[in-house]
């Protein structure tokens, strides 16, 4: 099995494989993470004690990736056990450790809402953080099909595709099921597809989960609601096995953890793959396409919560703008707002937002009579200065 999307520098993407690992090749990645975990978790005391000093003395003692990697380096001279393991990924983890706590302190100085901002460093435990190794280019090679990292380890990955590009960095990482991946960063390659001279305008909606200016509609899979049962299956059985604070989780808890972690990932692959291929006949129509712009986070808190969540709205607009960015495709971003209210004809506004339940648009100044989310999906087009052949829309400039 293999995944692939393009990172947001849209110059590099990541090729995603199965690791067969051996008795040998899992016990020591599992000893390395555990290294990896005592250096974040000696970021995360070292980061609180800096802190609760500078408040109690009022100074600014700092506590940055060079205080950080300066601890690293006398931890490794001091400790056999740390010194056993590479450098690499533990000098990895002090880079992740000051992106995660800058991330935080800059949404603390810019005001952002508590529930909205990055939250600082935790400690990551034992029996719930999973497993997650970073290499950069010094710290792996590709050899005779094999993956030699540092420190001496070897892994095989299911080659189901070839890489296009000798690789930048690798991860490796186990999921909440218990397989291993080996994650690639590559130069993206840009695929070019022959023009086609057609644009298309796309909307984002609850009952269709995507709704276009022409024929290519997306209607709602109900992954989620398929494998329902079976959840709640599950669920019920981890919630009777429920083990008591401090105690440890019994094998029967275990199981079923591990068989709902197993039913999650799988609809969260028939929502990728249901994603990329109608993403792949809209870049492959296509020259143009104009998308709405759309952050479904609010849909959280109405009574549509479970469907929105199930549509994956946030999952299909990001396999499209990875789809087009590989193969050369324009895409254009329009705000969403007021993208119900107007008119794709005349570009007249209503005077009243319209209500969930009045699925068709009747505009009072020209009389156009469309479904009302057809009519958002010309209106993305409009926004976007694109005029589709065969669609009688106004130039943007009168917009």
């Amino acid at each position: 099995m293999t995944t692939e999307a393009i990172t947001e520098a849209s110059g590099y993407c990541r090729y995603t494989y199965r690791l067969r690992l051996s008795s040998t090749a899992r016990t020591a990645l599992e000893a390395e993470w555990d290294r990896l975990r005592w250096v974040w978790n000696e970021c995360v005391a070292k980061s609180k004690s800096v802190h609760a000093h500078n408040r109690a003395s009022g100074e600014r003692a700092p506590c940055g990736p060079v205080q950080l990697a300066a601890m690293l380096t006398e931890a490794r001279a001091r400790t056999a056990w740390l010194r056993e393991g590479a450098c690499v990924p533990q000098q990895q983890a002090i880079r992740d450790f000051g992106k995660s706590r800058a991330k935080a302190l800059q949404d603390i100085k810019a005001g952002v809402p508590v529930r909205q901002r990055a939250g600082m460093p935790k400690w990551k435990k034992k029996r719930e953080a999973l497993p997650t190794l970073e290499y950069t280019k010094r710290g792996f090679r590709l050899k005779d099909g094999r993956l030699h990292l540092a420190g001496g380890t070897v892994v095989r990955p299911v080659w189901s595709r070839q890489l296009p590009k000798p690789p930048s960095s690798v991860r490796v990482y186990r999921d909440a099921v218990g397989h291993w991946w080996a994650s690639f960063v590559v130069p993206a390659v840009i695929e070019a597809l022959p023009a086609t001279g057609r644009v298309i305008g796309i909307d984002w909606g609850v009952k269709e989960t995507a709704t276009t200016s022409d024929a290519h509609d997306l209607p709602h899979a109900q992954h989620g609601r398929t494998a329902a049962q079976k959840l709640a299956r599950y669920q019920r059985m981890m919630a009777r096995r429920k083990p008591k604070k401090g105690q440890a989780a019994s094998n029967g808890y275990r199981e079923a953890q591990r068989q709902a972690a197993r039913l999650h990932r799988k609809v969260a692959a028939q929502r990728q793959d249901t994603a990329r291929k109608w993403a792949k006949q809209v870049v492959r129509d296509h020259d143009a396409i104009a998308v709405e712009n759309f952050r479904p986070r609010f849909l959280a808190k109405t009574t549509m919560a479970r469907k929105a969540a199930d549509a994956a709205i946030s999952a299909t607009k990001k396999a499209l703008v990875e789809m087009a960015r590989k193969h050369g495709r324009a895409v254009h971003l329009v705000h969403p707002a007021h993208t119900t209210m107007d008119c794709a004809q005349c570009g007249a506004r209503t005077k009243h937002a319209l209500p969930l339940s009045e699925r068709t648009y009747a505009c009072t100044a020209c009389g156009t009579v469309l479904p009302r989310d057809k009519n958002s999906a010309r209106v993305m087009l409009v926004r976007a200065g694109l005029n589709p052949t065969g669609a009688d829309l106004v130039s943007p400039a009168t917009c």
